[in-house]
Formats: C-alpha cells, structure tokens, sequence
C-alpha cells in the first residue's frame, strides 16, 4: 500500500505545458533521492510514445524500462495543478503523478490510485482540492466519491399495502447499511415522499447521514398514494457530494421517460443505473481468457492498448483478472483496467457481449499475443 505523506505533495502549481510539467516532476524525484540524473530522459521519451494521461484529469509520468535502472526507490512525487495542465489531444490535467518503480511495483501504486481516481466527478474534486491532507484523503480513498448502492440495499416484491410501509423498509435498509442513524429513518418517515411519475416515488433527507448511500423498494402488490400508483421508492441519504451522479441519472431517466426501466431490472442489474458499474453479462455473452506476457504486466502503455483495440467494437466489453479480486470492469475503461493490477502471466476472462462480440474477442485476443505495442 502507497502512503502518502505531505511531503509528497506540491498545491497550486503552473506548467507551461506537459513536457514542463513532466521535467519538474523529474527534478522533484531527484532531488528527493528516489531517481539519479538522467532519469528525465525516461519520462520524456516514454510520454512520446504514449500519452500518460488516464482521464479524469489525471497523468502519471513515469519512465521507460530502459531507465528502470535509475530508479534507487520506489515512491511518487505528485503536483497539483488548479489552472489545468494541457496535456495534449484536448486533454486537461490537474493531478501530475510522477512515478519511480523499481520492479512491477508501479502496478501496485497504479492500482491503488485508479481504483480511487477512476469515480464521476473525481476530476473537479482534484482541481477544488486546497490542502494536501484534503488530496491524500482524496488518493488514499476516505474521501467517498461514490453512493453506496448494492444489492443489500434493495428489497424487490416487499410484501407492503402502503407506501409508509416501502418508506420504512427503505430507511432501514439505509440505516442496516450503517450510513445513517434513527434520525435519518424519523426524517424521512415524517417527510412526505414525492411522486416523480411513471409510479417510482422519491424520498430524501441529509439528517443523521454519515454516508450517501441509495436504497430502492418495490411492493408485491399493487398500491396507491393520493391516487397514483406505487411501483417503487428510491431513497437517498444524502451527506456529500457523491449525490450528485445519482440525482444527475434519475433527472435523465424522467427526462427521457425512462423511470419503468427500474422495474424492469433484477436486484443484480439495479446497481449500474446509479454507477457506472456495467450490468452482469448476459448468457449469451461470449467469453475469452487470454494471459497476459507483458514482461512488466499491463502498465499504462499496454492498458492504453487492449482499451484502444475494445473501444472499435459496439459490444459491451467487461474483463477480469482471474488472479485478482474477481470482479469485472468495463474492458473500455484505462481507469478500470489498470486498477486490476494485471501481473506477468495474469489470466484475464474477457465477457462480450452484442452484434460484434465474437470480432471483438478474436482482436482482443490477437493483441495480446502480439504484446499489446510491446514485442511478444
């Protein structure tokens, strides 16, 4: 795990340009013993062969394998940058990583950061920052950038005759979930809900909300509520600002006339409508494992590859790294697919899913076995 010290870190900074910004990173790293001279030559060459930039405002210089050799310690330097860095191909940084690893432990560095980095709405968050503890918060993840949405915080076909009843339900669920207190759960039972149409019903409170966090309650029968229907309850508790993604999605689905899609999903496909999580693959996905023989693993370089090569094709992509936590992200992602922190010899399932998917995979598998723009 990267700790990350004060030290570290460098607010309200300015850079001409990236190859500005990438040389006082350099200098930076350096001068902090964690590279010898020379090492910039590395960094310079390996942005020229491919951008660093990750998204979300965020670039992570580093050097090339040939001057790995330079590297005495492993550790990062990270400047900040709230005027915005223009870092090419009309893309913006505010968050410079400049990193020094020894060995593959850039990927443990880059796995911890991307996990974090990779939520909606990080990039402004970044350039908003003014203290380097409110950063490390931010990078180390105490920071919640994201509602807390999952399956435990569904009940589908509850067995309620009103919707007071899906009301308590709901704030329970919340309150089992410990992202809020009886404060909360009296708020929201003594506030009236509002009927945002197509019979989804919406209830909210910020009182005694310790994390956002969403639930979602349907009943098994049918239900009226000042003569309009009771389909379902979406509730929020509400305490920062990683409400606003989900408020932002449900004002489309109304504008879009899209609400009874919510009672369509299962309690498995429900989380991706508030998150940018994708839906469980269908069954008749098509799936691929494919190893991964990139001496130094699927670092920025070859991620940017395998995401280039998904992004051609209309099929839903999701990977997984059979040697890592199991779960799958969006293959189109170089956020997510980093944050997998894909080893030498890692074996990663590809799922694809629509028209192309078999296309898909057969050009995902070619690339990986031509080293993904590093060599077999």
């Amino acid at each position: 795990m990267l700790s990350l010290t004060q030290q570290d870190i460098m607010l309200n900074q300015s850079a001409r340009d990236k190859t500005a910004a990438i040389s006082a990173l350099a200098g930076e790293l350096t001068q902090q013993g964690l590279v010898s001279d020379g090492y910039v030559k590395g960094m310079l060459a390996r942005e020229a062969q491919n951008s660093t930039f990750l998204g979300s405002g965020i670039a992570i210089p580093h050097g090339t394998t040939d001057t790995r050799d330079l590297v005495q310690q492993t550790g990062v330097k990270i400047h900040h940058y709230p005027q915005g860095v223009d870092w090419g191909d009309g893309n913006t940084v505010y968050l410079a990583i400049g990193i020094a690893a020894k060995s593959d432990e850039h990927l443990g560095i880059l796995k911890q950061l991307t996990k974090v980095l990779s939520a909606d709405g990080v990039a402004e968050q970044i350039r908003q920052c003014n203290t380097a503890d409110a950063l490390i918060s931010l990078l180390n993840g105490d920071t919640q950038l994201e509602a807390d949405f999952d399956e435990s915080l569904i009940s589908l076909h509850f067995p309620a005759t009103d919707l007071l009843q899906l009301t308590a339900v709901a704030a329970g669920l919340i309150k089992n979930k410990q992202a809020a207190d009886n404060a909360f759960v009296a708020d929201v039972i003594a506030e009236s809900a509002s009927y945002l149409g197509q019979g989804l019903w919406l209830a909210k409170s910020s009182k005694g909300v310790s994390r956002t966090a969403l639930s979602f309650v349907t009943p098994s029968q049918e239900i009226l509520h000042q003569e309009q229907p009771v389909k379902g309850l979406l509730m929020l508790a509400a305490c920062n600002a990683a409400c606003h993604k989900p408020l932002n999605l449900l004002a489309q689905k109304m504008y879009q006339n899209q609400l009874h899609t919510l009672f369509e999903a299962d309690a498995a496909q429900l989380p991706a409508v508030f998150t940018d999580a994708q839906p469980a693959a269908s069954d008749a996905a098509n799936t691929a494992v494919f190893k991964i023989r990139n001496a130094h693993g699927l670092h920025a370089r070859p991620g940017a590859m395998l995401v280039s090569v998904a992004k051609k094709f209309e099929s839903a992509i999701q990977v997984k790294n059979l040697q890592g936590d199991g779960k799958s992200v969006n293959a189109k992602s170089l956020m997510k697919v980093i944050a997998l922190g894909v080893k030498h010899g890692h074996e990663l399932e590809f799922m694809a899913d629509g028209s192309d998917a078999p296309e898909a995979l057969s050009a995902i598998g070619d690339a990986i076995a031509a080293g993904l723009g590093e060599g077999r």
